[in-house]
């Protein structure tokens, strides 16, 4: 949900228009850019916190001079910045874990020392444990995705401004079937999706309050538009599904000069046969895709977006080790996904994340047995792989050290979280201060 995305400024210049055919044909051939996994890439949320005082809302024109600061700085990630005024470094794709890890980790150096500066921290939390939703950009995307998502209630403005994930880039596979093969990699993702919620919620309270869910941010996804946040369902080749999916998801806006259009229900294929209110073209199509947010968004490569932000300096390190361990290593990727297969029987017919699966990832964490016996075949398979993958002791260390904490006590960070903002009275919200402006 960067602000970088294609066109998000303006309408598009003039071009083409776009045929049904024609689109179809595009989206087939964009999707899954497959061969052998090589590249590895992570993008990461932080909510900007108050270092002294997390609790207390940042006053807007401070986040605006944090901006400016960081955006100031020579990074080797791309630096956007979300409605609510989070921060995200997207990595360049990487030609190894390690090599995606180094150049991460020394960009969030100048991110942090520079936020320093001006009394701020990063936060790594699904969740804002304590702010009410607070759009700061006003763009022309922004103002109509909050209209689209008003008609869903009040869970489309906390994802926009409250929340932070860490997302995990992989190389969507090889075109031939195997471990891995695009629709291997595919499946394997929505399944070990769950799993990924599971052991890494980090997001159990929400404007200071504790919830019912460890990852409240992925009840916010389920909550919203189903058409635009599930996963593609039914029999058809993931190219063929995912193509039908672009398709035939409702519209969230129509870019124009002034105020967008917000139109209720017009799919992106039925804009095409309507030419209403104007024809479609390529840039329109590119821009329809950025407004989908399934929990695996297909953009050439797989973009995982399940993962809760997880705190501390190097938490971030964890998920993207395992995931990609589990992913690329050809061992590891037969293992798991073997391992994880009968957890489609919970899942059910229905889509992640609204299924029986995800619903009990996202409130129970590791809590739920059979999520629990999973995760420890997970981080078992990963700590076997990572080593076969080139990763250091420092991030071997990470991972055991992870799996000793949570996976093999039936914990996740919510579950840390929970205990401390309970318990922490001086956490708590302060109520005797109103949001600044």
């Amino acid at each position: 949900m960067s602000s970088d995305t294609p066109g998000g400024h303006g309408p598009p210049a003039s071009a083409p228009p776009l045929g049904e055919g024609a689109a179809e044909d595009l989206l087939r051939g964009i999707c899954f850019k497959t061969g052998p996994p090589r590249t590895v890439g992570v993008e990461l949320e932080w909510l900007l916190h108050d270092r002294e005082h997390p609790h207390r809302p940042v006053p807007a024109h401070l986040l605006e001079a944090a901006a400016t600061a960081v955006r100031a700085l020579p990074l080797s990630a791309a630096l956007t910045f979300e409605p609510g005024g989070q921060l995200e470094l997207s990595s360049r794709p990487a030609d190894s874990l390690m090599a995606c890890v180094n150049d991460t980790a020394a960009d969030l150096v100048a991110v942090r020392a520079a936020l320093a500066r001006l009394g701020l921290a990063p936060a790594g939390l699904g969740v804002d444990p304590w702010q009410s939703p607070r759009r700061l950009l006003r763009e022309p995307r922004y103002e109509a995705m909050e209209r689209a998502f008003d008609r869903w209630g009040p869970a489309g403005r906390a994802m926009m401004c409250t929340t932070a994930s860490v997302q995990v880039c992989l190389d969507a596979g090889e075109e031939e079937p195997g471990p891995l093969g695009y629709a291997r990699r595919w499946q394997l993702a929505h399944l070990l999706g769950a799993v990924l919620v599971a052991v890494f919620a980090n997001s159990p309270f929400q404007r200071g309050a504790p919830t019912p869910w460890r990852s409240t941010r992925q009840s916010l996804w389920a909550g919203l538009d189903a058409s635009r946040t599930l996963a593609p369902a039914g029999p058809l080749p993931p190219r063929d599904a995912w193509a039908g999916h672009v398709l035939d998801t409702p519209v969230l806006c129509v870019r124009d000069e002034g105020p967008w259009a917000v139109p209720d229900g017009l799919t992106f294929r039925e804009w095409i046969r309507s030419g209403l209110p104007r024809r479609p073209d390529r840039s329109d199509l590119d821009y329809h895709i950025t407004t989908l947010f399934p929990p695996v968004r297909p953009r050439g490569h797989l973009e995982l977006r399940m993962i809760d932000a997880q705190s501390g300096d190097d938490g971030w390190i964890v998920p993207l080790a395992v995931t990609t361990a589990l992913f690329d290593d050809p061992e590891a990727a037969e293992t798991v996904y073997r391992a994880v297969k009968p957890l489609a029987e919970t899942a059910g017919a229905e889509a992640a994340p609204r299924n029986p699966l995800w619903t009990a990832a996202a409130r129970d964490g590791l809590t739920d047995p059979e999520l629990r016996q999973a995760a420890a075949v997970c981080f078992g398979l990963a700590l076997e792989a990572l080593p076969r993958l080139g990763a250091s002791r420092a991030v071997r260390d990470a991972v055991a050290g992870f799996h000793d904490r949570y996976v093999a006590r039936g914990r996740c960070p919510a579950d840390d979280l929970r205990d401390l903002l309970t318990t922490d009275r001086a956490l708590r919200p302060d109520q005797s201060k109103g949001t600044p402006s």
